[in-house]
């Protein structure tokens, strides 16, 4: 069923069209995904969507939150996509066991699950972008939750209107504007009763505090958005400045980034701009990485996908892999062995030839298979070729000045309980060959 454009009348239409004009007139014809919820906001923005002639389709997320509530929203929107003649996609999430399991709150739950499922949905269906009815107040709100977690200039500047993966048409809009939109045109929709509890601090804020704010300042809103304004100017120029300084500070290393510590030090504003440097890594621990500068070597702090270190005169910026327990084994019938960042051959010769550091040599008669490629752990130890007596693996380290990345990046191979090779360093002497050796295999090491 079509929708005559002519039923709905109102300023807002002129403004929204114009505002697409203006800033997403190259997105027009891109298809994509409207996610509606069932309530003012989203329902506004679909009819909205269907008054340009935008190519969209309606995505929903029921997250078992409210019972047939839920349910019942979920066969609102479907009614609404059948009316404006689009396609229609549902999930159904039980929200409370996924933040059980995640050990997060229910907010943040739904948040993941509703954006990895519009992620999956426009993928499948050649979409490329999702659409949310975030408006101004929705901004303002957000402002004010990022203050009160101690947000930098990048939490207060606002949301984009365009990010990567969502679009955000409604955000210049007050929450006024639409509920007016509706009422003149007698638009229907759901009203989310979990929205009149104060148990949310979003849903506080909305209640009482911005109340009070526009109360005693009358245009307070719209300040606001001249001070947003503001502040995204600000954040782009802090931006240029630290892409400026990162080819001072910042040099790519192995499996990693080093930032210079003595640049750092002697670059006013130390800790804004290691926060700058380093706020897209997931870090929170901000008063402990201030620390590394000074702290001893080997110190660090971990993110959730990212580990800083302090070695020496840099902090290592690398990724916080868990390969330290991986366990590897070679059977005798292999020829390759592939691990993460390395690959192992094994092949049988008959000539020895002097080998490079990622080549060894071993009497195939003395090993015992399947051989282990591991790690190393605090207390290993082996004989290194050409020197009499047992070395710790830490000590071999520290006289190559290796750093910790270095150390963690070592894979060890052995046979039985007896360490055969630094893989890409050194082998134990008591696995050395000679002119007489009868079975010879050679193993190639290939780091990626």
């Amino acid at each position: 069923m079509e929708i005559d454009s002519a039923l709905f009348t109102s300023p807002m239409i002129t403004a929204f069209k114009e505002h697409l004009e203006t800033h997403f007139f190259q997105l027009k014809n891109e298809p994509v995904l409207l996610a509606v919820s069932g309530g003012l906001d989203s329902i506004v923005l679909a009819y909205l969507f269907s008054e340009t002639q935008w190519n969209f389709e309606i995505g929903h997320c029921n997250f078992s939150l409210r019972g047939k509530e839920s349910d019942a929203d979920a066969v609102f929107v479907e009614e609404l996509a059948a009316k404006l003649n689009v396609k229609f996609h549902l999930q159904k999430f039980d929200t409370n066991a996924f933040a059980k399991a995640k050990k997060v709150s229910t907010q943040m739950a739904a948040r993941e699950l509703r954006y990895n499922w519009f992620e999956e949905v426009c993928k499948e269906n050649q979409l490329n972008y999702v659409v949310t009815a975030h408006h101004a107040k929705d901004d303002l709100e957000t402002f004010l939750i990022n203050i009160s977690r101690g947000s930098g200039i990048e939490g207060l500047s606002g949301m984009e209107s365009q990010g990567d993966f969502v679009l955000r048409p409604l955000l210049p809009f007050s929450r006024e504007e639409i509920a007016k939109y509706a009422q003149e045109n007698n638009i229907k929709w759901r009203e989310d009763s979990s929205n009149n509890s104060d148990k949310y601090l979003r849903n506080h804020l909305r209640h009482h505090a911005i109340p009070a704010l526009e109360e005693a300042a009358p245009q307070f809103l719209a300040q606001f958005k001249k001070s947003q304004q503001h502040l995204q100017e600000s954040a782009n120029l802090l931006e240029d400045y630290t892409a400026l300084l990162f080819s001072k500070i910042v040099t790519q290393s192995f499996k990693g980034y080093d930032l210079n510590i003595t640049q750092l030090k002697a670059t006013p504003n130390t800790k804004a701009v290691l926060y700058q440097l380093l706020k897209d890594f997931d870090f929170t621990a901000w008063d402990d990485i201030y620390e590394l500068l000074d702290a001893q070597p080997g110190k660090y702090v971990i993110s959730k996908n990212y580990r800083l270190i302090k070695d020496r005169e840099v902090l290592i910026l690398t990724e916080n892999t868990k390969e330290e327990d991986a366990v590897y084994r070679f059977a005798s019938t292999q020829h390759e062995l592939h691990l993460p960042d390395l690959k192992l051959e094994k092949e049988s010769v008959q000539d020895f030839k002097r080998p490079n550091t990622n080549e060894a040599y071993f009497d195939l008669n003395q090993l015992e298979f399947p051989l282990i490629i591991r790690k190393w752990k605090e207390g290993d130890a082996f004989f290194p070729f050409g020197m009499k007596g047992k070395k710790k693996l830490s000590k071999f380290f520290k006289d190559l000045k290796y750093s910790t990345i270095q150390k963690e990046a070592v894979w060890l191979l052995c046979s039985k309980n007896d360490i055969i090779w630094v893989i890409g360093e050194r082998t134990d002497d008591r696995y050395k060959i000679n002119s007489t050796t009868p079975n010879l295999v050679k193993f190639t090491a290939e780091y990626d």
